[in-house]
């Protein structure tokens, strides 16, 4: 989306601001050189798990046309904000630019996100050329990112803007809402563990694809309606998909955690109709 006033800056980051990766320089002096653009997420957060490829190909298609990519992990579970698992997290999802560690939400607090993952991009000098809050809007934005890296470094030779990764990124696409999150803990704060009197989650949904949420060590056993998943390894922290369907459909799904295995969310993805 493009912003209302022209005249929006980009807020400078903490000195005091660890990152993930290469510390990059200040947002001032990378503005000052071309388009930056920031994203907010959390590996383990569905939403912010489908945008980072789109993320991870345009900071590699546009590198060397003058764009920066940064990315603010702001943890939306408590297991995420421990710095031990968040270098393994991001790699998980094949992270490579800078990432700054947001434990605090400082960095969140002032470019007011509304959620993950949140996306702005700063065109030359700093003021705020786009933003987008979700998922979606991948052709806009990557436009968006062209329109900078033309008016600024006079880019010439770009490449047509990338190809959907899913049916429900197609620009136009009719998209059915999933079923909510279930939070097996109570709140987003409280994972869920398996006890002899409780040992499996069950949920009706409909939904595009399943995910959970999960740390610890040990497996997920999966049941889909009345068939039986390869269980799933956890051994490092993070997201793992479930199920995943060509379109919008409704299931039974039965989460069997071994009992070193904690479950923070059960989510599922957006479909398109059957």
């Amino acid at each position: 989306m493009r912003p209302e006033r022209p005249d929006i800056a980009a807020p400078p980051f903490p000195p005091s601001t660890r990152w993930v990766g290469a510390e990059p320089p200040t947002i001032e002096r990378l503005t000052a050189a071309g388009p930056v653009l920031v994203h907010f997420l959390d590996f383990a957060q569905l939403n912010s798990a489908r945008v980072q490829p789109y993320l991870n190909a345009w900071a590699a298609r546009y590198r060397g046309a003058g764009l920066a990519v940064l990315g603010v992990h702001s943890p939306r579970f408590a297991f995420t904000a421990d710095p031990a698992v968040l270098a393994s997290g991001l790699e998980r999802l094949g992270v490579r630019h800078p990432v700054a560690a947001d434990l605090d939400y400082a960095i969140w607090h002032d470019y007011g996100c509304e959620g993950w993952p949140s996306l702005f991009l700063w065109g030359r000098g700093g003021a705020l050329r786009w933003f987008h809050f979700g998922e979606g809007c991948y052709e806009a934005t990557e436009r968006a990112i062209q329109d900078e890296l033309r008016a600024t470094n006079g880019a010439r030779s770009l490449p047509p803007p990338m190809t959907p990764l899913r049916a429900t990124d197609v620009p136009g696409a009719t998209v059915i809402a999933p079923t909510e999150e279930l939070l097996p803990g109570g709140s987003i704060r409280e994972p869920w563990s398996p006890t002899p009197a409780h040992p499996a989650l069950e949920v009706a949904y409909a939904a595009g694809g399943a995910f959970a949420t999960v740390d610890g060590s040990g497996e997920l056993r999966v049941r889909i309606d009345d068939a039986d998943l390869e269980p799933i390894a956890v051994v490092d922290p993070g997201l793992r998909e479930l199920a995943s369907h060509a379109r919008h459909e409704a299931h039974r799904l039965r989460i069997e955690p071994s009992p070193g295995v904690r479950v923070w969310s059960v989510s599922f993805a957006a479909g398109i109709p059957a």
